[in-house]
C-alpha cells in the first residue's frame, strides 16, 4: 500500500556447475550465496525513483514507459523493464545497495531485478513467479536471451544447500554442501557486460543444434556428432556434456566425493573454454592457479563467461592466504525475503 516502508535483500548466485545450459532447458547447480542486492524505500507515486551505491545517476523511471532500452542510465534498463513486466500500481521511492561485484558473474542484475520485484508486487510471492518475471525484465532490458537460473537461485535459494534447477520442467531439488567444503569466488578482474557480448550468437548456435538433433536437453552425449558445421557441432557438445556433467556433480555432492566434484569443475571450465569459447586468457590463468593450489579441488569460469568470476571448491581454509585477487568465500542462502511496516 502507499506509504509503506518496504525493504527487499536479494542474495546473488554463484553456479558451480552447467553454464550455458539453462537457456536450453537443461540442467543447473547454483547456490544463492550472502552477497546481496537490498532495495529500501517507500511506495507510491507515479515513478520509480531510486539512487544506487553503484552508479553517480539516479534512476528515474515513469509507470508508464513503453521500452526499457531507451531509458538512462543505464543500470535504469533493469528498474524500467521491471516496471514494464509488473505494472505495478503505484511507484516506489528508495534505494540500491549492494555487496555483489558489478559485471563479476555473480548476478548482480538478477538481484536486482528480484528485488525490485518484490517492492513493486510484493503479491508475487512464490520464487518461480517473482523469478520468470525478474526473467522477462532482462530479457526487455537488454536483449540477451538468458534463461530463469539466475533469477530462480535468487528467489528460491536455500541456506547450506545448491539447487538442482531443470531449466525445461522448473523442478528444484536442494542439494546440500558438505560442512568441510569451502566454496571459494574469485574476481578475475576482466569486468564483462552480456549486453553486446557473444551471448546471444551461442544461444543462436544452440538452436542450430536443436534443429538438427532435437532439444539438447534430451540428446545423450556423442548426438553431436550428427551436426555438419564444427562450431555448431562444438557448442552442442559442450551442452550434452554440461548436463551430464551437473547430474554427476549433484550426486559427488550427496556422496561427499569432493575429487569427483573437483574433476567435473575443471571438466566443465575446458569445454567451456574449447567447446563453448567463452573463456578469456585471463579467466584461463586464474583457474590454472588456483586448480594447482594445495587443497583445491578444483576451479572454473562461473556465469556466461567473457570476463567475471572463478570459483574453486576446496578444503576448509585451504585459500585463505589467496591473492592479489579480491576472493570471497561464500555461503549458500536463503532467497530473497521483504520486510514491510
Amino acid at each position: 500500500m502507499a506509504g509503506d516502508h518496504v525493504r527487499v535483500r536479494a542474495p546473488g548466485r554463484v553456479n558451480l556447475i552447467g553454464d550455458h545450459t539453462d537457456h536450453t532447458g537443461g540442467l543447473v547447480l547454483p547456490a544463492a550465496i550472502d552477497l546481496e542486492t537490498v532495495v529500501e524505500g517507500q511506495r507510491g507515486g507515479a515513478e520509480v525513483v531510486l539512487r544506487s551505491d553503484g552508479d553517480p545517476e539516479v534512476a528515474v523511471v515513469p509507470l508508464a514507459v513503453a521500452d526499457p532500452a531507451e531509458v538512462a542510465p543505464g543500470w535504469a534498463r533493469y528498474v524500467a523493464g521491471v516496471v514494464v513486466e509488473a505494472r505495478p500500481p503505484e511507484g516506489f521511492t528508495g534505494t540500491v545497495t549492494t555487496t555483489l561485484p558489478l559485471g563479476g558473474g555473480l548476478s548482480s542484475s538478477a538481484a536486482l531485478e528480484v528485488a525490485l520485484v518484490l517492492s513493486l508486487r510484493p503479491d508475487l510471492g512464490d520464487a518461480l513467479s517473482v523469478a520468470r518475471l525478474g526473467q522477462r525484465a532482462e530479457h526487455r532490458a537488454t536483449g540477451v536471451p538468458c534463461g530463469i537460473m539466475d533469477q530462480l537461485a535468487s528467489a528460491g535459494g536455500r541456506a547450506g544447500h545448491a539447487l538442482l534447477i531443470d531449466c525445461h520442467t522448473l523442478a528444484v531439488e536442494p542439494v546440500p554442501l558438505p560442512d568441510d567444503l569451502d566454496v571459494v569466488v574469485v574476481d578475475s578482474g576482466q569486468a564483462r557486460r552480456l549486453e553486446g557480448s557473444p551471448y546471444a550468437e551461442r544461444a543462436a548456435q544452440c538452436r542450430a543444434a536443436e534443429a538438427v538433433i532435437g532439444p539438447l536437453r534430451e540428446a545423450p552425449p556423442g548426438t553431436e556428432v550428427a551436426i555438419a558445421d564444427p562450431v555448431v557441432r562444438a557448442r552442442a557438445r559442450h551442452v550434452l556434456g554440461e548436463n551430464a556433467r551437473v547430474r554427476a556433480a549433484a550426486t559427488a555432492l550427496r556422496g561427499r566425493d569432493h575429487a569427483l566434484l573437483g574433476a567435473l569443475l575443471r571438466e566443465s571450465h575446458a569445454s567451456l573454454r574449447d567447446d563453448f569459447a567463452v573463456s578469456t586468457p585471463t579467466l584461463d590463468a586464474l583457474v590454472g592457479r588456483l586448480a594447482a593450489a594445495p587443497g583445491v579441488w578444483g576451479a572454473r569460469l562461473t556465469g556466461a563467461g567473457f570476463g567475471g568470476c572463478v570459483v574453486a571448491v576446496a578444503e576448509r581454509g585451504a585459500l585463505d592466504e589467496w591473492g592479489p585477487e579480491t576472493w570471497w568465500r561464500v555461503r549458500p542462502s536463503d532467497g530473497a525475503t521483504v520486510e514491510v511496516r
